[in-house]
């Protein structure tokens, strides 16, 4: 594959008027779905891919070729050349990717290989079998994937790097009230998995689901959001963060670089080196992927900013990307955080989220796979689903305690390349949040 790589740049180099970036990429992946507890098909299938923009002065031409030839490639290449001239000038567009900065070497093993068929049914069968007590059935995926990528462009980037993420979610379902409970695992190192501690979480959420159905009426109330919830709400915050959305006046935080915006324990980064996360070396551009620190004791420090935006804007260049999200801890247990709720609600999990207004971090959404009542300190009732319309930056600055501990919670689209994000949260107690209907459904 590398041969073919090798083929595009030595095209391109025979036209010095042209700046380019090319990706050569392989990915992997090893999918099993489950349903009602049995295994429902296993796939593996592979693809390898060049992506490349060319640059003519100030316009460019991009081209994606699936199972690259030399003949694909020609092709590719010679219907940019020809259309380059015929598009529209981007006036911002200065330069390419200028860090050369290559990323300490680290082993990336590939889980495709390591984590076989037998293994994770195995998990699976142990999992259905104490469900099944209960009268729940599993549905869920079971994800491994391997990529590797080679990034060259026009001033001398030449940069390899690989992953190979894990994605395990696992969705019990109660036979009769179809009442839902989401547990979830992912990183890129399956060493981290504990069986044990997965099957007691689960158990744990569907003890809760055993409980008698309600509705609550529409309010604010005290809530303890689950860490899927934060990290969720903490990924739609970033696209504030990012330096486009300061471009197009729809950031929350222009103007605000090294001003409190939060509570002192809100601490967030952009953190690509914890061992329990999946780890990625390069961001945007290939540019070297190092911690960053986002928000820090609630002072906003830094929007994530490539390339072409530290030029536009003038802002510090990282290149970060966001898809190493933390959020740091807090002091409390999850059973003191509970304890101290009067009466409020248990929010597990998100769904079906969109943004009313991106300049005040407005959204919607609903709850999803497993809401319960808290009243004096204790769970008692699963609450049917719930709309919710909220500020993220006001559900920051409403966290009063946060759990002192952090879950490494993963994400993915479940289509295309499968691809799988971490972002490390914990559990967060949070004032005055804004309950505005019931869906009167589980």
């Amino acid at each position: 594959m590398n041969d073919n790589l090798e083929y595009l740049k030595s095209a391109l180099d025979k036209h010095p008027q042209l700046k380019y970036a090319i990706t050569l990429s392989f990915w992997k992946t090893d999918f099993l779905r489950f349903y009602q507890s049995q295994t429902n098909y296993n796939i593996t299938k592979d693809m390898h891919n060049i992506a490349a923009t060319i640059y003519k002065g100030k316009r460019s031409c991009s081209f994606d070729i699936d199972d690259p030839s030399k003949d694909k490639i020609d092709k590719a290449l010679s219907d940019a050349i020809g259309m380059i001239d015929s598009l529209p000038e981007d006036p911002d567009f200065v330069d390419l990717e200028t860090d050369l900065s290559i990323a300490e070497p680290r082993t990336v093993n590939d889980n495709t290989r390591l984590i076989d068929l037998k293994t994770k049914t195995d998990i699976l069968a142990i999992l259905a079998h104490s469900a099944a007590e209960h009268d729940f059935e599993l549905f869920g995926t079971f994800i491994c994937n391997y990529s590797s990528y080679r990034t060259l462009n026009s001033n001398g980037l030449d940069k390899s790097s690989a992953e190979s993420p894990i994605y395990l979610e696992v969705k019990a379902v109660h036979k009769s009230s179809q009442v839902t409970v989401l547990e979830t695992f992912g990183g890129d190192n399956f060493e981290h998995f504990d069986a044990a501690d997965f099957q007691a979480r689960l158990l744990t959420k569907i003890g809760y689901a055993k409980n008698p159905i309600i509705d609550v009426e529409p309010d604010e109330y005290e809530v303890i959001l689950a860490p899927r919830c934060l990290a969720e709400y903490t990924k739609y915050l970033c696209y504030a963060m990012d330096a486009r959305s300061l471009d197009q006046h729809s950031s929350y935080f222009e103007g605000k670089v090294d001003q409190k915006v939060f509570p002192d324990h809100i601490s967030i980064s952009d953190d690509n080196t914890d061992p329990e996360m999946i780890r990625k070396d390069y961001g945007s551009g290939a540019h070297i992927y190092r911690p960053l620190k986002l928000i820090e004791n609630g002072v906003f420090r830094n929007f994530l900013c490539n390339q072409y935006y530290h030029h536009k804007l003038g802002l510090p260049k990282n290149g970060n990307p966001a898809s190493c999200l933390k959020i740091a801890p807090g002091t409390a247990s999850l059973e003191e955080m509970i304890s101290h709720v009067k009466r409020g609600l248990y929010i597990s999990s998100l769904h079906y989220m969109n943004m009313i207004n991106a300049k005040q971090t407005s959204l919607t959404g609903l709850t999803r796979d497993g809401t319960f009542l808290i009243e004096d300190g204790k769970i008692t009732a699963v609450v049917n689903n719930l709309r919710f319309t909220e500020k993220i930056s006001r559900i920051l600055n409403n966290i009063v305690e946060l759990e002192d501990t952090a879950y490494t919670i993963p994400f993915s689209d479940n289509y295309a390349n499968f691809d799988i994000e971490t972002v490390k949260a914990p559990h967060a107690r949070v004032q005055h949040f804004n309950i505005t209907s019931s869906t009167k459904t589980i």
